[in-house]
């Protein structure tokens, strides 16, 4: 009889394992998928004039886009001066140590433009408002606040995850835009500070970096940023309305960071590969 319960336990044991090797992949397609519906929905809705006749979605379109705006906007300046410190600066007197600040703007186009300035303020959304937004949509959730709006005829993706993605990826692109400005700022008056100007000078800098970006790396970033900030809003609404009773929000912070860093990486790299 001994050997019968082992011998039956054996085959419960594999589904078991196989089932806990596939969630995690299974769970990564599904997100997907639910992101790849809600931009479209998002999209359409977005195009249609009835959506914003809304006061509640005119509302909280302003409300997210203030509080994520504000939210970000001190870790974004401060993240920008040590990023112009330690990569601006550094581009700057190294090339004008070797002769060759004629290369500056290209790498910092390459570098800060392309790649470094829409990964860390993707970033900085996701600590800092999609966070924000797993709680409180998995708040929503667990109180039974969804089933409430829809048995009053109402539309919770038009109400609650639409106007949060838009104002986030509002959001990306404007805050990506200081950051730039600020980065380039700080790198170039530490440059001066410290005695190691270009031989252009300010104008010359500034010259250096326009002519060195072209309609595609202006193309690259907005869209980059467009995108980012509106992938970190879908992975935190999903996450957060996904949640079940039992979910706690030590359970749904890891993971709506976890799938929003993966979001803004392979987002980013998908479209420097796409546009190389």
């Amino acid at each position: 009889m001994s050997a019968t319960g082992e011998a039956g336990t054996r085959p419960a044991l594999l589904p078991r394992l196989l089932e806990a090797i596939g969630a995690p992949p299974r769970r990564g397609v599904q997100v997907a998928l639910a992101a790849a519906a809600l931009t479209l929905g998002i999209v359409v809705e977005a195009a249609s004039r009835a959506t914003w006749r809304h006061v509640t979605v005119r509302d909280e379109f302003r409300r997210e886009l203030r509080l994520s705006l504000l939210g970000g906007l001190l870790t974004v300046l401060v993240t920008a001066a040590i990023v112009g410190l330690g990569m601006v600066y550094e581009a700057i007197s190294w090339l004008s140590f070797l002769g060759q600040e004629g290369y500056a703007g290209r790498i910092l186009v390459t570098v800060l433009v392309r790649e470094t300035t829409p990964v860390l303020v993707g970033l900085i959304l996701l600590g800092r408002s999609g966070t924000v937004t797993v709680v409180e949509f998995g708040a929503v959730k667990a109180s039974g606040q969804l089933r409430v709006l829809e048995a009053q005829g109402l539309d919770p993706f038009t109400l609650l995850v639409l106007p949060r993605v838009l104002a986030l990826a509002v959001s990306a692109f404007t805050l990506g835009v200081i950051f730039l400005v600020v980065a380039l700022a700080t790198g170039w008056l530490a440059a001066e500070f410290l005695g190691l100007l270009l031989r252009e000078g300010a104008a010359g800098f500034i010259d250096n970096v326009v002519e060195a970006t072209d309609r595609r790396d202006y193309a690259l970033f907005a869209t980059k940023m467009v995108l980012i900030g509106g992938l970190v809003g879908l992975t935190s609404a999903i996450t957060g309305m996904s949640a079940t009773a039992r979910d706690t929000p030590s359970f749904l912070l890891p993971r709506g960071f976890v799938r929003g860093m993966f979001a803004v990486l392979v987002t980013s790299t998908l479209l420097s590969v796409a546009i190389t």
